[in-house]
């Protein structure tokens, strides 16, 4: 019989490593997305922690409300819309244009365990700002066991 120890740790490997490639492309496709889409433009996003909640913050000047979607799964965070350019002017001469337009998708990985239920999304002032209130003892954390000495 043949012993395939060393083959089979390779395939292991190879099977982490396709799946960390494929969670960075993951990762990339929201850039992706958004320059197909003619935009390029994805929102800067701030993501801050304190005992009580987990707050993310994205500067979306100009976004309409109701063109905003806003989903939690799979310990992301999708924020998808779309940017739409200022009405053009006739005989405007153009000088620069720095701002970008367009649809976007940007996906927030969250590492922190929130209650998605009682979730609040504002947009004000061309800022949405997401209010997540955090829930303790997440799955898979550290937790310290006492040990006991003797019989009960």
């Amino acid at each position: 019989m043949t012993d395939f120890g060393p083959y089979l740790e390779f395939v292991r490997i190879q099977t982490e490593m396709n799946k960390l490639f494929e969670n960075l492309q993951e990762l990339r496709e929201p850039a992706t997305d958004a320059a197909n889409a003619g935009g390029g433009w994805v929102p800067n996003v701030d993501v801050c922690e304190c005992a009580e909640e987990l707050v993310v913050e994205a500067e979306m000047p100009g976004v309409d409300p109701e063109s905003l979607a806003i989903r939690v799964g799979g310990g992301n965070l999708t924020l998808e819309g779309n940017k739409p350019p200022p009405p053009e002017q006739a005989e405007v001469t153009v000088h620069r244009k720095d701002r970008a337009f367009g649809t976007f998708r940007r996906v927030i990985p969250l590492s922190t365990a929130i209650n998605t239920h009682k979730a609040v999304a504002r947009l004000e002032n061309g800022i949405l700002n997401i209010r997540f209130p955090r829930v303790p003892n997440k799955r898979g954390e550290e937790v310290t066991i006492p040990v006991q000495q003797g019989e009960e």
